[in-house]
């Protein structure tokens, strides 16, 4: 049985849908008791049936490509029918879905701009049967470690007694074993690339010359892959950058001395879905960067301690946008992205321009990349925040869509670098960090002014740092020619 959100119960489609195992249900409903104790009861059902099951632990599909985070309520009422004996277990098989291309991808980053979602209907679904009589390439499905639910009751010392903390551990560790299971795809590293270059137009030799240390990084860390080996060959590589034109991702220009790429005006959202797919495996990477850089500008005190503190800081700031191991195996990650860069990297710790030296000769930096879009949505938010009376009632809805206005406005005056930046998911998941932080709700009122200019400096720092490190890739670029 599927489980599809309510919206898809229009006809045609809902009765053909629960004639082949659709269950329609509304996205939230928190608000309904009855509601809720009816769907309890009937998932309860199905779990003494010992029915496979289906759902997106998301609560819908993600609108910016990256993993969003779980939602809670379904697994509650999986974990509830263990409980009640309903089943002696329950394996939860992680699912990473990813496609060379999504035509409705175009529709989500509008929306994700401030477009206003359009309902599914009649109209709806004919286009989309239209849209598949076109080969757009490949759907990438991969499967994550199973976790049995009883073993997932054991993570972290989770048990029966707070069972809303087991639900949030066996999620979160769900959600990673699909982020570990998600394979690299060349349209994900060619937008990876193309996005750091902000609009400049690349020949196919540059735009390998700036994909092939980032190949050769996912290839060192043996991580999963799917259709890499065209970027190999400048062959390869020009029939998946002639793929992303045709796709309306890129455009070329021939009329020159040789053909030219790049991401038009209006197609960066689009091409940040495509990054974000394998964003979470870079996310270390620009982390360990920020932290050398860090220790260099700081001085003084055990570097390595230093660094270490630092990437807790940035750790807390993203966590709402990635989902990251338990402290000591982050350690362990931390440490392995370091020794990959160089094994002898605590030779450089300490001093400003050795740290420097060695994050120059390193053949690529990500941080720019990787992070800098969710700061700059962040900064938004904090920048909004700081201008508002922290006595008025807040409005949720309200902030978000000034957050899209004002993030428009900041980017037409280049005070946001990354188009992709002006994102309502970016908005939102800044505002689940402002209130973590005691920003936003009846607490703290007395010190709530000066906490949110804390946060919105804290981010300020941080963007100087990824600004500093698109400076020395820069300059790393012009060294090796990679531009002319």
């Amino acid at each position: 049985f599927t489980l599809p959100g309510a919206n898809m119960g229009f006809w045609p489609l809902g009765p053909l849908l629960r004639r082949a195992g659709g269950i329609t249900i509304r996205r939230t409903f928190k608000d309904d008791p009855i509601y809720k104790l009816a769907l309890r009861e009937y998932f309860g059902y199905l779990v003494a049936g010992r029915t496979n099951l289906e759902w997106y632990i998301e609560g819908g599909r993600s609108r910016t490509g990256k993993l969003r985070p779980p939602r809670f309520g379904l697994l509650r009422y999986l974990l509830d029918a263990i409980q009640q004996n309903r089943a002696d277990d329950a394996i939860l098989v992680p699912v990473s879905i990813n496609y060379d291309h999504l035509p409705e991808v175009q529709s989500m980053a509008a929306e994700e701009h401030g477009a206003e979602k359009r309902p599914e209907g009649i109209g709806w679904l004919v286009r989309y049967v239209r849209q598949q009589r076109r080969h757009v390439g490949e759907v990438h499905v991969r499967f994550g470690e199973p976790l049995a639910l009883s073993e997932g009751l054991a993570l972290g010392g989770s048990s029966v007694s707070n069972p809303r903390l087991a639900v949030e551990r066996i999620a979160f560790e769900v959600c990673d074993r699909i982020d570990r299971a998600t394979p690299v795809l060349a349209n994900a590293l060619v937008t990876l690339a193309l996005l750091g270059v902000r609009g400049r137009a690349l020949t196919l030799d540059q735009a390998r010359a700036l994909i092939a240390p980032l190949l050769d990084y996912v290839m060192r860390r043996g991580l999963p892959t799917s259709g890499l080996e065209g970027l190999r060959t400048p062959e390869g590589s020009r029939r998946i950058l002639d793929a992303l034109k045709d796709a309306g991702l890129l455009t070329c220009y021939a009329g020159g001395a040789e053909p030219v790429y790049f991401i038009p005006p209006g197609q960066h959202n689009v091409a940040a879905f495509y990054r974000n797919n394998a964003i979470h495996w870079f996310v270390n990477r620009a982390i360990v960067e920020l932290g050398f850089l860090y220790v260099a500008e700081r001085g003084g005190g055990d570097p390595r301690e230093e660094a270490w503190k630092e990437a807790l800081r940035l750790r807390d700031l993203l966590k709402f946008e990635f989902f990251f191991a338990a402290k000591h195996a982050f350690a362990d990650q931390l440490l392995a992205e370091m020794a990959l860069i160089d094994p002898s990297w605590q030779s450089y710790l300490g001093a400003p321009e050795p740290a420097r030296v060695l994050l120059g000769k390193t053949g690529f930096l990500v941080a720019h990349h990787v992070l800098r879009s969710f700061l700059e949505s962040y900064l938004v938010v904090a920048d909004l925040l700081d201008k508002e009376d922290p006595d008025r009632e807040f409005d949720e809805s309200a902030f978000v869509a000034r957050c899209v206005s004002v993030g428009k406005q900041y980017q037409m005056q280049g005070l946001l670098v990354d188009p992709e930046a002006v994102s309502r998911e970016g908005f939102l998941n800044g505002l689940k960090l402002a209130a973590n932080r005691g920003l936003i709700g009846p607490e703290n009122l007395t010190q709530r002014a000066a906490r949110r200019r804390e946060f919105k400096t804290q981010l300020e720092v941080v963007l100087a740092r990824v600004a500093a490190i698109d400076q020395i890739e820069t300059r790393r670029i012009k060294d090796d020619h990679v531009h002319p």
